[in-house]
């Protein structure tokens, strides 16, 4: 019996992908959201949950979120195709690497079209389904948005993605002020480095940026501030989102809620 139906945007790779899984594993009906150049990507993401999950349900939805008519249809497809909308996880995500100084605006633009316009959308348009089916059938339902560590902390070589992580914060805060007398909670998850293909591309900036030869440079860094010693994994992220999804969490709203491996304290 199915718990609910998820949709998750960024699905077709890292933290997305095993978001989807995992809420597939909990028993959700999962709507999965990416780029069209990541199709093949979500169809794969697809394939291995109804393989593994039986009875669950899957939708693969193409989408730029920082287009809000693909935004609307994407939120409109879940509900048709899947009966409903009870989690929205905005999860897509992009990350540059450089200087304030070499910042270009193009780049800036970029990444706040994504990892805020992105969120924005996602957020307004299922909570906007989700009130108009709390009207016939009343139960908690779950918004739940990609913020950062440095969404808590500023971070060198990271102003544009550490602004932008902020924003989500703000908006997460005021979503939830406005949404749980819907019945409705939003928060956020803010990691700190994670095994991911974004973190491999800090490896890669940090090396340009620094001068050092070590491939692993920004990873080895990273893991000498968190007090676990060793860096998190996609699961690890997923396995809080679960958390954020049940019905368990219905008493916290409006958090942005730090998954680091104990690199900062709060």
């Amino acid at each position: 019996m199915s718990k609910g139906v998820a949709l998750i945007t960024g699905a077709g790779q890292g933290i997305g992908r095993a978001i989807s899984i995992r809420l597939a594993a909990d028993g959700f009906d999962v709507g999965l959201g990416d780029i069209p150049t990541n199709k093949s990507n979500l169809e794969e993401v697809a394939r291995e949950i109804r393989s593994t999950y039986a009875g669950r349900k899957v939708c693969v939805l193409l989408a730029d979120v920082t287009v809000e008519d693909d935004v609307r249809n994407m939120v409109d497809n879940t509900v048709t195709n899947l009966g409903g909308l009870d989690v929205m996880v905005a999860n897509a995500g992009i990350l540059v690497a450089a200087p304030l100084v070499e910042t270009t605006l193009a780049d800036w633009e970029k990444i706040f079209a994504v990892n805020v316009t992105g969120v924005f959308l996602s957020y307004k348009y299922a909570a906007q389904k989700m009130i108009a089916l709390n009207e016939t059938h009343k139960r908690g339902r779950r918004i739940i948005g990609a913020s950062s560590l440095v969404g808590k902390r500023g971070e060198e070589y990271l102003s544009a993605y550490s602004a932008s992580k902020f924003a989500v914060r703000g908006i997460t805060q005021s979503a939830a002020i406005e949404l749980g007398r819907h019945g409705i909670t939003v928060n956020a998850y803010a990691p700190g480095p994670i095994m991911t293909a974004m973190v491999n591309g800090l490896n890669e900036a940090s090396m340009k940026l620094t001068g050092s030869s070590d491939p692993d440079s920004y990873n080895e860094n990273a893991k000498k501030k968190m007090c676990v010693g060793y860096m998190g994994t996609p699961d690890d992220i997923a396995g809080l989102v679960s958390y954020i999804a049940s019905a368990e969490s219905h008493f916290i709203t409006g958090q942005s809620i730090t998954i680091d491996g104990g690199m900062r304290f709060e």
